[in-house]
């Protein structure tokens, strides 16, 4: 996971320097988009997460556990439902 957040911190704290000096309402849907890509990935990757509740349970111990892992997580770190 810690490779993932590598991988597109800097993309995502680009697009929240962008979005939120210009237009912040466009900017919680998006980041609330890539939590769900997130909570997808869990699910895709780890059996036992398999189950929504499980993979979204997961996720919210990960982004208290370590709030500064992703940056899209000092803003929001719940993940849209609307798949």
């Amino acid at each position: 996971m810690e490779e993932l957040a590598q991988r597109i911190n800097t993309i995502v704290a680009g697009w929240m320097q962008y979005y939120g000096r210009f237009y912040r309402s466009a900017l919680y849907p998006l980041l609330m988009r890539i939590n769900a890509y997130l909570v997808r990935w869990l699910r895709n990757k780890y059996r036992r997460f398999r189950a929504m509740r499980k993979a979204i349970a997961a996720f919210q111990r990960a982004a208290k556990r370590r709030p500064g892992m992703f940056a899209q997580w000092t803003l929001t770190s719940s993940p849209s439902l609307a798949w």
